[in-house]
C-alpha cells in the first residue's frame, strides 16, 4: 500500500468515524453503553484514525504538486490562519456544543465571544485551515487531508444541529435564533467582549507557535518556486 492510499483510507476512516458516531450509531451506543463510556470510545476511535493518518502523511511527501501559491499569498493565508487560530481557542470557552453527560437540558446563554460571530466557530476553524491549505499547495496529500477536514468540518456542523436540537429542544432552537452558521450574519445578537479578547490573545499564541513551526518549509518552498518558475 502506498503512502497516498493509506492516507486516503486513515482520512476516510477518521471523517467517517465521525459521522457514524456521532449521528446514526450514536443512540444505539450510549443506549448500550452510556454517554460518559461512549464518549471514551468515540475519542479513542478518533485519536487512533488521527495517528494513523499522522504517520500515512509523514511517509509521503509534496513532490510534483498541481499547484503552489505564488508568495504573495501567503501573507493572506497567515492573517487567515490567525482567524482560524482565535475561533478555535474562543470555541473552548462556555461551548454549549460540548457534550455534558449525565446533565439535564437547560437555557443557553446569550451568544458572547467568538459565537457572537457564527454558533460552529471549532468547525469555522477546521474550515478555514483546509481551505487555506488547499489554496498554498496542490500535493496530493495535502488534498487528501484538506478535503476531509473540509467535508467534516461543514457537514457536521449540520449534523450537530439536528442532533442538539434533538437532545436540548427548545434551547437550541432558541441559540440558533441568536447566532448563524455563516460568520458575522448575526453578530449583532450578540457581544464580543472579554471573551472575544481572550479568544484573540489566545489565538494569537496559537498562531505564532504554528507560525514558528511552518518556518523550516520557507527555503524548501522558495527553491520549490524557483524551479517552477
Amino acid at each position: 500500500m502506498t503512502p497516498t492510499v493509506s492516507l486516503a483510507l486513515a482520512t476516510a476512516v477518521f471523517v467517517g468515524t465521525h459521522f457514524l458516531m456521532s449521528h446514526p450509531l450514536r443512540a444505539g451506543l450510549v443506549d448500550r453503553v452510556g454517554e460518559r463510556a461512549f464518549t471514551g470510545i468515540y475519542s479513542l476511535v478518533a485519536a487512533i484514525a488521527l495517528v494513523w493518518m499522522i504517520i500515512a502523511w509523514r511517509a509521503g511527501d509534496d513532490a510534483n504538486p498541481f499547484w503552489v501559491a505564488p508568495l504573495w499569498w501567503w501573507l493572506i493565508a497567515s492573517a487567515l490562519m490567525l482567524a482560524a487560530s482565535t475561533l478555535l481557542v474562543g470555541s473552548l470557552i462556555g461551548n454549549p456544543a460540548f457534550p455534558r453527560p449525565g446533565a439535564r437540558p437547560r437555557p443557553i446563554p446569550p451568544p458572547t465571544g467568538v459565537f457572537a460571530i457564527t454558533r460552529h466557530p471549532m468547525n469555522w476553524s477546521f474550515m478555514l485551515w483546509a481551505l487555506v491549505h488547499l489554496s498554498l499547495s496542490g500535493s496530493p496529500r495535502n488534498l487528501i487531508v484538506a478535503a476531509g477536514i473540509l467535508l467534516l468540518g461543514f457537514a457536521g456542523s449540520f449534523g450537530q444541529d439536528r442532533k442538539k436540537e434533538r437532545l436540548l429542544g427548545e434551547s437550541w432552537r432558541n441559540w440558533v435564533a441568536q447566532t448563524s452558521f455563516i460568520p458575522f450574519v448575526a453578530f449583532g445578537k450578540g457581544r464580543f467582549g472579554s471573551r472575544g479578547l481572550i479568544a484573540l490573545a489566545g489565538g494569537a499564541v496559537l498562531w505564532a507557535l504554528a507560525t514558528s513551526y511552518h518556518a523550516p518549509l520557507v527555503s524548501p518552498l522558495g527553491d520549490l518556486l524557483s524551479r517552477s518558475g
